[in-house]
């Protein structure tokens, strides 16, 4: 697929209904507003509606890094400055980032483990997954310095070299033995021991191929899910990611709220966990950068 698309989608302000409705994020669409009877993944509203903000919604896909690059841009803005790096927290403005790049050579392929605690004290962040664990590598390993690592290695999949790319070289983030991954957020510099809350949170995705389709009504379709709650561990968004058919496509989405109320994120890549081939019956993908705001402590 040779076009892209780039969507930002501006806050609802509030809600008057009469019944529980859901949003959905729709690959081309701006907004979509359907009855929780009709999708069973569509956004969940909290159950005081009425005080409920609508966050800001970025998503774009296609088939390089320059498809999404503006959109991921304004992400960052609308987050905020600085990229705070390692700094200790609570800093009261600014934003993390994670590219799992760094670390040694991009191209090693680090042995999967849960909780994935190397971003927790620096950045405030923790990752977690049921399956074996959550690993960092490139798609295709140095074939001099490190075979036959990569993900090609990791999952004993050669095709794996050539139907992911990276929007920051050379690593990508995967769950392994498994499709899901939760995120946790804290006061960076805390080793994990302040809980925090975040404005935002954003994600890059390669190979996202499936997207959402309503014939009929409740045919889900599309592969690849986020979904954030609040401290009360209530959903409070949820959303597909866009989708670009073809091998080594690359797909961005991320909310930004006015306050920071994201405790924890739920991420569901694809139909099923790695491994297997990428093809009609299975969408495989597996994930880059992560942003999100700066943590803020508990209110």
């Amino acid at each position: 697929m040779n076009n892209s698309t780039s969507n930002l989608i501006e806050p609802i302000k509030s809600f008057q209904f009469k019944k529980r409705y859901s949003i959905i994020g729709l690959f081309g669409l701006l907004s979509v507003l359907l009855s929780v009877n009709q999708t069973a993944h569509a956004q969940r509203i909290p159950h005081n509606p009425r005080q409920f903000v609508a966050p800001v919604v970025f998503q774009a896909s296609g088939p390089t890094a320059e498809s999404i690059q503006s959109t991921v841009d304004a992400f960052r803005a609308a987050l905020g400055d600085p990229n705070n790096g390692n700094d200790p927290g609570p800093l009261a403005s600014g934003r993390r980032e994670i590219n799992w790049d760094g670390g040694g050579n991009n191209f090693t392929t680090t042995a999967p483990v849960t909780p994935f605690n190397v971003f927790l004290d620096t950045r405030g962040a923790q990752f977690t997954t049921p399956g074996v664990g959550l690993s960092q590598a490139p798609p295709v390993a140095d074939p001099i310095q490190f075979p036959p690592g990569g993900l090609a290695g990791l999952f004993n999949n050669p095709t794996y070299a050539t139907i992911f790319s990276t929007f920051s070289p050379e690593r990508l983030f995967t769950p392994v033995g498994s499709n899901v991954t939760e995120g946790f957020f804290f006061i960076p510099g805390t080793n994990g021991a302040e809980p925090a809350t975040v404005s935002g949170f954003g994600a890059v995705f390669t190979d996202v191929d499936r997207q959402v389709n309503f014939h009929p009504p409740g045919n889900r379709h599309a592969s690849t899910l986020i979904e954030y709650f609040g401290q009360d561990g209530r959903v409070i968004f949820s959303s597909f990611v866009p989708a670009s058919p073809g091998d080594g496509s690359l797909s961005f989405f991320g909310i930004v709220f006015e306050d920071a109320p994201i405790a924890r994120v739920r991420i569901e890549t694809g139909d099923v966990a790695p491994g297997p081939d990428d093809d009609a019956r299975r969408d495989i993908v597996v994930m880059d950068d992560f942003l999100y705001g700066e943590p803020q402590a508990l209110q």
